[in-house]
């Protein structure tokens, strides 16, 4: 697939940072994988991934949590088990 945004490349494999910002919380996930272009860095979530994501963010919205940095490999971990 040819990036969407600077149409230069291919994506490839890869991993990104995922920022999320809801009222006062502010969180970022690192380490997610993802498909990227190699050009201008812009990055694309599977679906599944990004369900995952964003069931993380929800349960730490709910539990109040206002800032953090967390691995995409704690959340997944967290899922599955």
């Amino acid at each position: 697939m040819i990036c969407i945004i600077c149409r230069q490349a291919e994506i490839i494999d890869g991993f990104t940072s995922a920022p999320f910002e809801r009222d006062e919380m502010k969180l970022i996930v690192n380490t997610v994988p993802a498909h990227v272009c190699p050009n201008c860095g812009e990055a694309y979530l599977d679906e599944k991934v990004s369900i995952k994501l964003l069931q993380f963010v929800e349960e730490k919205s709910n539990m109040g949590v206002i800032e953090g940095i967390h691995e995409y490999s704690e959340i997944v971990d967290k899922i599955d088990s």
